[in-house]
């Protein structure tokens, strides 16, 4: 039987590297250079963050999503979470370790589904972090439900044409490719009649219509395009895995990207819990200090037990991918992390807003921020809803109903039962008397 909770010891040795880099060279690029992550290095940005891709490169902890075939590390999903819980603590982290999002997921299913001469073109530059990508499914009319999605890719002679409308494909202004879901085949069943291409942001017909901002972003400054692709021709190559192999690839997409997510998102969780302790030993008011008020220490309980509960939830489910190397087999408990996530950062940050006062609303602080990411992340990658309908119906797999009238754990029945099972030893204790 075998039951651990510790990492290796030379795992941890690089984890704690790891940390001590992101603190004291990353983080500060937060602030020195804000919303710039997706933004082509030059200038100053290149002088300071190449040495420091260097260095992460000389460690062995460039792109460890991607096996050494590819120049990465192919570490498991429990090891991907570990490193990913701390990159979470900074903006710009990702990009410096090479395991920025969308990239990580879209250089994940090149590997796996492109051709040498795609990989060549596309999936090489990525991973030298000279370039990024934009994963384009969603659609105005449809969100994320692709049963409903219009976009069509028609073949004419050796090319295909794209035509449709995109919503919410994220950093498309930076991209140099997109990755585009298209219905292929619309006389079968979605699931099998769409497709994906890969398509050059430069190409004729490809028209970012605006670039939509989330809350506080001026209007067209934001990261998220809405993308309208007016007889866009690209040729057969231009086809990812086999035609009708969206949904597949999809998958092998989202599943460990969600974990990442997660990990991510417990590391920039435990940085608001941070902040609150700090506050809670630093304040004083009423008379005492704030970590001695039982509302405060109640913030900080709750918190905990929060933060602890998901983080290990998240490495458990990482632990399965990597046993079963299924993602369908843990969709389930993928699903339960995706759900579970916006409420753990929203309510963490809400606390430490509060226990910072009136500071803690201001853009002095990054708690708004954090509320706002908790929001966008009950929709991103589907809606929270979504997912809740995914858990339940995987749950309910592994139940029967009932066959008689009244519920299995119905008291009278169970007493009849057990008097049924027991009759002859009561009757003889009844007799002995």
């Amino acid at each position: 039987m075998a039951w651990d909770f510790e990492t290796d010891p030379e795992y941890q040795k690089k984890l704690d590297w790891v940390s001590e880099f992101v603190r004291e060279e990353v983080e500060p690029l937060d602030y020195l250079f804000p919303h710039q992550e997706y933004v082509a290095l030059d200038g100053a940005r290149r002088r300071i963050i190449d040495p420091l891709k260097a260095e992460v490169r000389r460690q062995g902890l460039w792109a460890t999503h991607i096996g050494p075939e590819l120049g990465g590390q192919g570490f498991g999903q429990l090891k991907l979470a570990l490193l990913n819980e701390i990159l979470g603590r900074s903006a710009w982290a990702p990009i410096v370790f090479g395991t920025q999002a969308p990239d990580t997921g879209n250089a994940e299913i090149i590997a796996h589904y492109g051709t040498p001469e795609q990989k060549e073109r596309y999936l090489h530059p990525l991973l030298e972090g000279e370039m990024f990508s934009t994963y384009s499914m969603t659609e105005p009319h449809a969100g994320a439900d692709p049963t409903q999605f219009k976009t069509q890719a028609v073949k004419d002679g050796e090319e295909w044409v794209i035509n449709g409308w995109k919503y919410f494909s994220s950093n498309a202004r930076s991209a140099s490719f997109l990755i585009v879901m298209a219905v292929t085949n619309p006389e079968v069943s979605p699931y099998k009649g769409m497709s994906m291409f890969l398509v050059p942001t430069d190409t004729a017909g490809v028209n970012i219509v605006r670039n939509v901002g989330l809350f506080g972003e001026g209007l067209n400054d934001g990261s998220h395009a809405l993308i309208h692709y007016e007889d866009v021709r690209v040729p057969e190559e231009a086809l990812l895995g086999g035609e009708g192999q969206a949904f597949v690839i999809a998958q092998t997409r989202l599943g460990g990207g969600r974990i990442h997510h997660g990990m991510r998102t417990i590391g920039l969780a435990q940085k608001a819990m941070d902040m609150m302790c700090e506050r809670a030993l630093s304040r004083e008011t009423a008379g005492s200090m704030l970590g001695d008020k039982q509302f405060v220490q109640g913030y900080i309980a709750d918190s905990y037990a929060q933060l602890a509960q998901f983080r290990l939830f998240v490495l458990y489910t990482a632990w399965e991918i990597d046993k079963y190397n299924d993602y369908k087999r843990v969709r389930k408990d993928i699903a339960t992390a995706k759900v579970v996530m916006p409420t753990v950062l929203h309510d963490i940050a809400w606390r430490a807003m509060q226990v910072h006062g009136a500071l803690g609303t201001t853009n002095e602080m990054p708690f708004m921020s954090m509320v706002l990411g908790a929001g966008v992340m009950g929709l991103a990658d589907g809606p929270t809803e979504v997912h809740k309908v995914t858990v339940a119906r995987q749950v309910l797999r592994d139940y029967r109903p009932t066959d008689g009238m009244w519920p299995t754990e119905w008291i009278p029945g169970k007493i009849d039962a057990a008097r049924a099972k027991y009759a002859d030893l009561v009757e003889l204790e009844v007799g002995n008397l």
